[in-house]
């Protein structure tokens, strides 16, 4: 199944997508928009465009399993998303993403604007590595 990940940002927006086969989370691009409403626009069209049977959007919870705002924040984007796709729209807890793709850009000596580029859809591949891991494990 074709499943396309979204790690949302109030600036920046990164996307992956992985296989068919559900193997490889590959890093897409970054939307750069800061209105909400026309990022969920943009999020949408991407997620049409690379033909996605299944949208997963990061969600920030706390290290200690509360929700506060950000991942609020992230829900209301996911509805957003329901409302202009017809695919299912999960949400998965994305805790120490961005943190894991800055060790990965700390390991591969990425700085600067090399960095800034890539590290949205960085954490986008890694939530949706995790959300591969978890189908993979649970027979989803």
């Amino acid at each position: 199944m074709k499943i396309v990940s979204v790690d949302f940002g109030d600036s920046h927006t990164g996307i992956a997508e992985c296989d068919r086969l559900e193997m490889i989370a590959t890093p897409v691009c970054i939307i750069d928009e800061k209105r909400f409403e026309v990022c969920a626009d943009k999020v949408a069209e991407k997620i049409k465009e690379l033909g996605a049977e299944l949208a997963v959007v990061g969600n920030p919870i706390n290290m200690n399993g509360t929700r506060g705002e950000r991942s609020e924040k992230c829900c209301t984007f996911a509805e957003l998303l329901r409302e202009r796709l017809d695919i299912p729209v999960e949400m998965w807890d994305e805790r120490s993403s961005t943190v894991s793709a800055h060790n990965i850009m700390n390991e591969l000596n990425r700085r600067g604007k090399k960095r800034k580029a890539v590290i949205d859809s960085a954490a986008a591949a890694i939530i949706l590595e995790s959300y591969l891991a978890y189908r993979r494990n649970h027979n989803v």
